[in-house]
């Protein structure tokens, strides 16, 4: 595929990803999030999260259908960094919305330049949100999956690869999928019982490991070997 193509369809798959933020945001800004504004944006971007990091694991397996396709590799990692950007707004929810921790007061301190009061706010919800995390299994299992997106966050640049190695660094890439599985166990636990919900991104993410063993099996299986014909 033509380079200016290439950059062209990236221009538009970032426009696209982009998307649900500005429709968070909009809704957000004219007062259109429900009866539980906070509730509905923790969903929002729980959910985002997880589109966006399946939508980065099904373009390897799609990419091997083809050769032809082998350039959706290239919008792989743009992907991932978006399903990381909205797991970042998920973990701020909680930390700046659902622990107590005083949001108006904050910016309204940040504008008169008494910055004191940011260490303060945060001082006193910070026990609280410790309690949680020790008592609540679906905040465990959903901060060690934003740890793991974080790592591939931070060595996802090309030079970091290059500092690491290809092996080290595929290997921790390869985590992609623990996080991903990760996050489909905090969507679980985070529902009431009998919501069944996070069905459809759990049944995405089971065919995505399936055709991953698969690939994996065929690999590792040996080649048939071919009997040489004697010369005659």
């Amino acid at each position: 595929m033509p380079t200016i193509v290439l950059r062209i369809l990236k221009v538009v798959v970032f426009l696209i990803s982009l998307v649900p933020f500005a429709g968070m945001v909009w809704s957000f800004q004219t007062g259109n999030l429900g009866a539980d504004p906070v509730q509905r944006l923790t969903h929002w971007t729980g959910d985002w999260t997880i589109y966006m990091l399946l939508a980065s694991l099904v373009i390897t397996p799609l990419r091997r259908l083809s050769p032809r396709i082998a350039w959706l590799i290239r919008f792989r990692r743009m992907l991932g960094l978006f399903a990381f950007f909205y797991a970042t707004l998920h973990l701020l929810t909680y930390v700046l919305l659902f622990s107590g921790f005083d949001l108006p007061g904050a910016m309204d301190a940040v504008q008169h330049g008494q910055f004191h009061v940011l260490r303060e706010d945060w001082a006193a919800v910070w026990p609280t949100m410790m309690e949680d995390v020790a008592k609540r299994r679906f905040i465990q299992v959903g901060l060690l999956s934003y740890v793991i997106l974080l790592a591939l966050a931070v060595t996802s640049p090309t030079w970091v690869l290059r500092k690491m190695g290809g092996k080290p660094w595929q290997t921790l890439h390869r985590t992609v999928y623990a996080a991903a599985v990760l996050g489909v166990i905090h969507y679980w636990w985070l529902v009431k019982k009998g919501v069944l919900a996070p069905g459809k991104v759990t049944a995405v993410l089971a065919l995505l490991l399936l055709a991953r063993a698969v690939y994996w099996f065929m690999k590792r299986k040996p080649a048939p070997v071919r009997p040489v014909k004697a010369a005659a």
